[in-house]
């Protein structure tokens, strides 16, 4: 039984954490909407776009901690990232030129 509290109080250190860190999101971009992602072995991605266009992502090492994490941050929570949501993203020159240099196999050197 004390394995399982140890389990517990350690899950739920690491879901304030996390909401800490998506309510400091939101402060910084005048709000934010999320997506959960689940990516296999290492976890669930939490994909944050702000309302000023701004996004980040975090990574939860289990599906119900980020349920629980954006659950306690209080932000909107979609189902998929497509339509008005994926809308919001704001991408900068650098976005651009990293996305152009993965599709052309890297980044040019010259």
């Amino acid at each position: 039984m004390a394995d399982t509290q140890q389990v517990d109080a350690k899950a739920e250190r690491k879901v304030a954490r996390l909401a800490k860190q998506i309510s400091a999101f939101s402060k910084e971009h005048g709000g934010a909407e999320g997506q959960l992602a689940y990516i296999g072995d290492r976890g669930t991605r939490i994909v944050l776009v702000g309302e000023d266009g701004g996004w980040g992502d975090l990574v939860a090492p289990s599906y119900e901690i980020a349920e629980k994490a954006v659950e306690k941050s209080g932000i909107t929570v979609h189902e998929e990232f497509d339509g008005e949501f994926a809308a919001k993203v704001r991408t900068g020159p650098y976005e651009w030129t990293r996305m152009a240099g993965i599709q052309v196999g890297g980044p040019s050197n010259g």
